[in-house]
Parts: C-alpha cells; sequence; structure tokens
C-alpha cells in the first residue's frame, strides 16, 4: 500500500512545503532535459562529492534526484508528512529544520568515507528527518505520530 496522505489536519497553509516540492519538481525537469554527458557534470558539480565537499552542494544536491522513483518517493513522502511538521513548527523554523536535516545527511554521508569521489544526490536525508515526526525535533516540539491513509 502506498501512503497517499495523513489523517492529521492543517490548520496552516503548507507553503513551505508546496514551495519545496516545486523547486525539487522544477530541478528534476531541468536535469530530464539535458543529455548523459550534461546530467554527468550537472550532478558532479552540485551533488556531494565528499572527497571534494563543499557547503553549496551540500544544499544543492537536496534538489538533484536520480530517476522518477527517487523524487516522486522523496516528495510524496514529504508532501505526506511535511505540512504536519510544518504546521507544528511554523514556516519558518520548518525552513531552518529541513535544510538543517539534509545538512546533517550530507555530513554523515561525507563522514562515512571523506576519500570517496563518488557524488550523492536526492533529499532522502532531509524528508527521512521530516518523516521521523514521533520523536522531539530538534526545535523542541513534539510532532504526535498520526497513521497514512491509503485508497487500496
Amino acid at each position: 500500500m502506498i501512503p497517499l496522505r495523513d489523517v492529521i489536519p492543517s490548520r496552516t497553509f503548507p507553503g513551505v512545503t508546496i514551495t519545496l516540492i516545486v523547486l525539487n519538481a522544477l530541478a528534476f525537469l531541468y536535469e530530464f532535459g539535458l543529455t548523459d554527458p550534461e546530467l554527468k557534470q550537472l550532478v558532479v558539480t552540485w551533488g556531494i562529492v565528499p572527497a571534494q565537499f563543499n557547503l553549496v552542494s551540500a544544499f544543492t544536491s537536496m534538489f538533484l534526484h536520480g530517476g522518477w522513483m527517487h523524487i516522486i518517493g522523496n516528495m510524496l513522502f514529504l508532501w505526506i508528512f511535511g505540512d504536519n511538521v510544518e504546521d507544528r513548527m511554523g514556516h519558518g523554523r520548518f525552513v531552518v529544520f529541513y535544510f538543517l536535516s539534509g545538512l546533517i545527511a550530507a555530513m554523515a554521508h561525507v563522514w562515512s568515507d571523506p576519500t570517496s569521489v563518488v557524488p550523492t544526490i536526492g533529499a532522502s536525508g532531509a524528508v527521512a528527518k521530516v518523516m521521523w515526526r514521533p520523536m522531539p525535533t530538534t526545535f523542541g516540539n513534539f510532532i504526535p505520530p498520526g497513521r497514512a491513509r491509503s485508497n487500496w
């Protein structure tokens, strides 16, 4: 069963969540239009390469994805869970939380093999932290566990 929504209603409009989804989709559409050599160069330049780590690539890599299933999975779960976390934390703190979570995931990757020249892309680290909502968040709010709904 693939979840489509959760059962916790949001009190506010999830503007940050929607903006992140749109930006990721636009970046993926841009990737989709590149030739193979151009795509490889984009991933090496803007993805996280531990042996050549820079802070900019830790953020830009969160908007690049390796294929349809990669982006669909990440954005589906950001859509399902992100609105409630954003609602509870507030828009500004959610932006910081999302990017800080992605940065921590990037640093964990770099730390695991600092000499690697293989690039990593995707928003999975940030989205995984958004999904880890029953735990107290970095900013002190507690997000209650909820259930996801599917149509099957």
